[in-house]
């Protein structure tokens, strides 16, 4: 995938390579399933996933800390911002801090529905633009035996992702049903990215 300066891809429309100011394998991934060119420049921010926090407010800050702290090293780039959370019961899951911790998560999404909310945040300084939005997406769990969650955390999967699981891995055996965007599980929109950076392009979303 191209990823230089001055590349392009049918979707994108910016000379510049995108900037994913994230450190998420997935992200990097679903952007290159995309043919969207590129660099990867992590963020270095604190997340609070505080309890009681609204879901769309959580992920929307998270993402726009994550493009501010980014996008001054790269003001003639669009920068990416992300956070992805999953939402069930009223309670924020997001990584679990070890396996106790993530064999309760799937414990609890076992046979129902819940919701990942991802938080998106493109800016760039010169011109300038900036454009944030939430996408929600409900997932619905087949019943999970013990067994097969214990099994399903011992394959180290479920540890660095939010709710103990990941839908494009082995956990793609966990979900009956999706109603949304897959991606956005994934952890990342990116149609809606695409829609938003073209928008962007055109001028409609000016700072």
């Amino acid at each position: 995938m191209p990823d230089g300066p001055g590349s392009r891809s049918v979707w994108y429309p910016f000379d510049r390579p995108l900037v994913l100011a994230s450190r998420s394998p997935r992200r990097h991934e679903i952007l290159g399933l995309a043919g969207i060119p590129h660099i990867v420049r992590p963020a270095d921010v604190q997340e609070d996933n505080e309890a009681g926090s609204d879901p769309r407010d959580l992920v929307a800050r998270h993402a726009g800390m994550k493009a501010d702290a980014v996008s001054h090293e790269h003001p003639d780039s669009p920068v990416l911002g992300a956070d992805t959370v999953v939402w069930l019961d009223g309670t924020i899951l997001g990584k679990p801090s070890c396996e106790e911790q993530a064999e309760e998560m799937l414990s609890a999404l076992s046979g129902r529905t819940h919701t990942v909310f991802g938080g998106v945040c493109l800016v760039r300084g010169l011109p300038c633009f900036r454009c944030e939005f939430v996408e929600a997406t409900s997932v619905t769990f087949r019943a999970l035996t013990p067994g097969e969650i214990r099994a399903y955390v011992s394959t180290g999967e479920p540890m660095d992702k939010a709710g103990a699981y990941g839908i494009q891995g082995f956990g793609s055996a966990l979900v009956r049903r999706v109603e949304g965007c897959y991606f956005n599980v994934m952890g990342l929109p990116v149609a809606r990215v695409v829609e938003e950076l073209k928008a962007a392009a055109a001028g409609a979303r000016r700072c």
